[in-house]
């Protein structure tokens, strides 16, 4: 198994995330959007984000790939790689709302070894490091501190409200929740924001980081599709979601399981 980050490559991740929100911060406000041919929106400060993080990540840990949203999305040969999604919410960002996260994965053997989730607007970082827990702001974050404040809410992405015609005759077990930001409508159950999340098409960038915050939270998942653990190297991620639950408790998940299975059909 490939090295855990030392504590001076830690140090520069850091400070590589604190040089890139700090660009957003100043941009926020003053964008012009683009059309990707997949109709989403990039704006220049997606791919000066992109930029910056590939290049700076090359330098922190060389040899070891970069994946990245507004890059090469081909899964890399490395054992130890890096996914990367600059900027998490960039219509939200260009509309002048002001949420929106970066969010960067080190994949190692196959599975999320290290994340980092940043929401420059607030200044929040959220860090997990495998088998050793989360933190938010360098404060830990507990399953305690989740339960402990019992949201009802259930957050949907865009895609994923479909299910509400789906089950016409059933009662939605939540009040319903849209960030527009998928990494941040997953964290946000490990957080106790929620009680349960559900995301219909997140990209390997979009749930990666948020993932091992859930994984170190003790949050259970089900993965309605492929898998995104130990992708084959040179496997092309571009067109390739990974449609998934996740819920505060196992009792949550079995609630909201049904709606999940019902995004698949049809």
């Amino acid at each position: 198994m490939s090295n855990p980050l030392t504590s001076q490559q830690l140090d520069r991740v850091h400070r590589l995330i604190d040089q890139v929100a700090e660009r957003q911060r100043n941009d926020f406000g003053h964008i012009v959007s683009d059309i990707k041919p997949d109709g989403s929106l990039i704006t220049a400060c997606d791919r000066w984000s992109d930029a910056a993080f590939v290049q700076g990540l090359e330098e922190i840990a060389p040899g070891e790939g970069v994946l990245s949203e507004e890059g090469s999305q081909e899964c890399p040969s490395s054992r130890a790689y890096w996914v990367v999604d600059p900027l998490d919410g960039t219509t939200n960002f260009a509309a002048g709302i002001p949420y929106w996260a970066i969010s960067i994965a080190r994949f190692v053997d196959g599975e999320p070894s290290e994340a980092f989730l940043d929401i420059p607007s607030l200044r929040q970082r959220i860090v997990a490091i495998r088998g050793k827990g989360a933190w938010r702001n360098n404060k830990r974050l507990t399953p305690e501190s989740r339960v402990a404040a019992g949201s009802a809410c259930v957050s949907l992405c865009s895609r994923s409200i479909r299910v509400l015609q789906k089950r016409p005759d059933q009662s939605f077990p939540g009040k319903i929740r849209l960030l527009g930001v998928a990494s941040l409508n997953l964290v946000s159950v490990a957080m106790g924001q929620t009680a349960g999340a559900l995301e219909a098409t997140p990209k390997i960038w979009d749930l990666a980081a948020a993932w091992l915050v859930l994984t170190e939270l003790g949050c259970p998942l089900i993965w309605l599709g492929p898998q995104p653990a130990h992708l084959q190297p040179g496997c092309d991620l571009s067109e390739m979601g990974f449609p998934v639950v996740a819920a505060g408790s196992q009792k949550q998940l079995e609630r909201l399981a049904p709606w999940g299975q019902s995004l698949l059909k049809g």
